[in-house]
């Protein structure tokens, strides 16, 4: 159950409750389980049954599934205040495609899929704000798709260093380990770190700590390793 007023509070900003009549929300939050994971640890597995969908209060959280190969993929990071696996009560698909796993200490919420269905039901004006939502999301797969299709790794992480950037302002923060960032760019660990240390030996860019700053945002979109 989620009672706390503060929690209730910043559920009801997300898109997903932002609507609910306060009624709907209530029953919603009555029926949540609130769990508090320590980093490493699993909330579900590929493959488990995808009969709820999750709310992140705090922490960080990795999607990730395993592929043909055996490897491991990361898929996404979802940090405080972002939901995930909401897209599955709309699909019908039966079992989570990916794993879930705490990268920091967090504290989350699992809501039943098939109760909120049978709310969205209810209140139909409610789903065309969540599929605009969806929409913007189904675009950032397919930016992520191109950049995964891009041959060359060096293209790659350029994609990445533009697109992550702040506001446009140059300034990409890594709030996650490079090792993730790699896994989701498709490229092993030190391919990742060996083009930042070409990116910063040729001036385009500059590294302090997990802060990276692009001095040359012509020469990094024009940099051909």
């Amino acid at each position: 159950m989620l009672t706390e007023p503060s929690l209730v509070a910043q559920l009801r900003r997300h898109h997903l409750f932002s609507r609910l009549p306060d009624t709907a929300l209530q029953e919603l939050c009555s029926s949540a389980n609130l769990r508090r994971l320590p980093a490493g640890s699993s909330l579900f597995h590929q493959g488990d049954k995808a009969d709820r969908f999750y709310f992140i209060f705090s922490g960080q959280v990795k999607l990730h599934r395993v592929v043909c190969d055996g490897q491991e993929k990361l898929v996404e990071i979802i940090r405080a205040g972002e939901s995930f696996a909401e897209a599955l009560l709309f699909t019908g698909v039966p079992q989570y495609p990916v794993s879930a796993t705490a990268l920091k200490t967090c504290q989350v919420a699992s809501m039943h899929g098939a109760q909120y269905r049978r709310l969205l039901e209810e209140h139909p004006s409610i789903c065309l704000d969540i599929l605009a939502t969806l929409s913007i999301r189904l675009h950032q797969r397919l930016n992520e798709i191109d950049t995964l299709t891009l041959a060359n790794a060096s293209h790659r992480v350029k994609r990445f260093l533009a697109q992550a950037q702040e506001e446009g302002n140059g300034v990409v923060t890594l709030d996650v380990p490079k090792r993730l960032i790699a896994s989701k760019l498709g490229i092993q660990p030190e391919t990742f770190s060996r083009i930042l240390h070409r990116l910063i030996d040729s001036g385009v860019i500059a590294v302090q700590r997990r802060r990276i700053e692009i001095i040359d945002l012509p020469g990094l979109s024009s940099y051909d390793d």
